[in-house]
């Protein structure tokens, strides 16, 4: 039987009695169906399993006692990070979701002189929360108990200047139709990597020079093209499997 899973933003501890209320309380009782007595894990994104019984259910709160706690065993062992250019709607939406089932370790959503995406500040407060809120439900479902975070978004040229400031010891990797490196073929050294995915389009001829000439190696997978919004979940899978994740 499929145990039902969800995420508590606030301090878990064994032993205590968890009070939810307004939606996930909703979303327990009405969407999962959960009634007394019911197995129910609850998880804050701190890598652990809560196991937890439903003990009281009503029309403004369900109570949950929580039993004991367990690490999953669900992360990759290769910190994942996917540098995204934003796309539209529903396809950027598909790509964090299917990071976060991957195992990616976080998403830098990515500007580049193709993407057609534009967002003001307040637009981009709620593009960044709703993003959010797909990542934590596809944990939810997959089993994993870290929240990959959705950082900020980022032009290229900043997201450049601050990966050489900062990640000396991460490798870095584009997906490029035209490199002559096979990303399968790519050989890993230490044990985390970005990969640059670009947007419908791909990135310029300038921004694939600049990002060579800050170290980015260029890769590819195969003879094919991909859509913006399966490429990354493809390069990631590629990179579990060198990992030894899958």
């Amino acid at each position: 039987m499929r145990l039902s899973r969800i995420f508590i933003p606030e301090v878990l501890t064994v032993g205590e009695t968890v009070v939810l209320k307004g939606q996930a309380a909703h979303y327990l009782t009405r969407v999962l169906r959960l009634s007394v007595a019911d197995a129910v894990t609850l998880f804050n994104g701190n890598g652990e399993d809560y196991a937890g019984v439903v003990r009281e259910v009503d029309r403004q709160r369900v109570l949950i006692s929580l039993s004991g706690k367990q690490d999953p065993g669900t992360e990759s062992p290769l910190k994942i990070k996917l540098v995204q250019a934003i796309s539209r709607g529903e396809r950027m939406d598909y790509t964090v979701q299917k990071a976060a089932e991957l195992g990616v370790h976080s998403i830098q959503p990515l500007f580049t002189s193709r993407v057609a995406v534009r967002l003001d500040d307040k637009r981009r407060a709620r593009r960044l929360e709703h993003w959010q809120g797909v990542v934590t439900s596809a944990c939810e479902q997959c089993g994993r108990a870290v929240v990959p975070q959705i950082l900020e978004p980022l032009s290229l040229t900043d997201w450049l200047a601050d990966e050489d400031g900062t990640q000396h010891d991460t490798q870095r990797l584009v997906l490029d139709p035209d490199a002559g490196l096979k990303l399968s073929n790519c050989r890993i050294s230490g044990d985390s990597v970005s990969i640059l995915i670009g947007p419908e389009g791909g990135f310029s001829p300038d921004e694939i020079k600049q990002m060579t000439a800050k170290g980015v190696t260029g890769v590819s997978l195969g003879p094919r093209i991909f859509r913006t919004e399966s490429a990354g979940p493809a390069a990631i899978a590629v990179l579990q499997v060198i990992a030894g994740d899958c």
